[in-house]
């Protein structure tokens, strides 16, 4: 089993906090984007994300066969939105692509639209109603599109067997991006660091 050095550890780090960056970055490109919606009421960051990273066991290896800590590997970005209703999905949909692509074209950053989970809500309650779709059309004709319940409202997605949990949005683990009436309160990129 070949050995893991201090160096290879420092560089699976870096790329985690380079990801943790990007994708907050990524957050408040799309945050932008969706403000600009009348029936956005509020967008909160919420998962790994919107918190400092901490040290786990590795999943990839050589550093798990070893039992190596490193920094958390943040897979996508995670958005609670609270909508007034669900007539403009496609449009916001949309949004969240016109969004990263942007970011990509000024920053030269990539993320990925389907890297932007969209988590929706009631406006003026925490009732998690589901997911924004990634795909543009709905049904498309995929497995995922079979799950009960999924696309009864046109891109509105379900997945089998989740339960929002009411914690994820804790002042702890979630940062307030949004706020109709009062703008963009808060950037996630002005919080990176561990």
């Amino acid at each position: 089993m070949p050995r893991v050095t201090r160096k290879q550890i420092a560089e699976q780090d870096g790329y985690s906090l380079r990801q943790h960056a990007n994708f907050r970055l990524g957050a408040d490109a799309v945050t932008a984007a969706l403000a600009a919606f009348p029936e956005v009421a509020a967008i909160t960051l919420i998962g790994s994300v919107a918190r400092p990273l901490w040290r786990e066991r590795s999943p990839f290896s050589p550093f798990r066969q070893h039992g190596i800590d490193i920094l958390h590997y943040c897979k996508d970005v995670d958005l609670a939105v609270w909508l007034d209703h669900l007539d403009g999905l496609a449009a916001l949909n949309r949004a969240r692509s016109k969004g990263v692509q942007r970011l990509s074209a000024e920053r030269n950053v990539g993320v990925a639209h389907h890297q932007v989970e969209i988590f929706i809500f009631r406006a003026g309650s925490n009732d998690y109603l589901g997911r924004l779709c990634t795909f543009s059309t709905c049904p498309k004709g995929k497995r995922e599109c079979l799950v009960p319940g999924c696309g009864q409202t046109k891109l509105l997605r379900q997945h089998e067997g989740f339960v929002f949990w009411p914690d994820g949005l804790g002042e702890d683990r979630s940062i307030r991006l949004y706020e109709r009436g009062n703008g963009i309160v808060r950037r996630a990129a002005e919080g990176v660091g561990t």
